[in-house]
């Protein structure tokens, strides 16, 4: 039997994932973040965590903004 996809990433593999610091994931899903992360983290008890989907979304607006 295959196994599933994962389809709920913690902040670290959503960082990694975009290319982006763990730190600076985590300084952007702040309640005080400067700039806020455009992707709303879910929550999954005290776990964040972030959809895959939402993420891939997110890159593709940025490949359609940079153009």
């Amino acid at each position: 039997m295959s196994e599933l996809p994962k389809r709920l990433f913690t902040v670290e593999e959503a960082a990694h994932y975009l290319g982006y610091s763990a730190r600076t994931l985590y300084n952007r899903i702040g309640s005080h973040a400067k700039d806020p992360f455009p992707i709303k983290a879910i929550r999954v008890g005290k776990s964040v965590r972030f959809d895959v989907e939402d993420l891939d979304q997110y890159v593709e607006r940025l490949k359609v903004d940079s153009q």
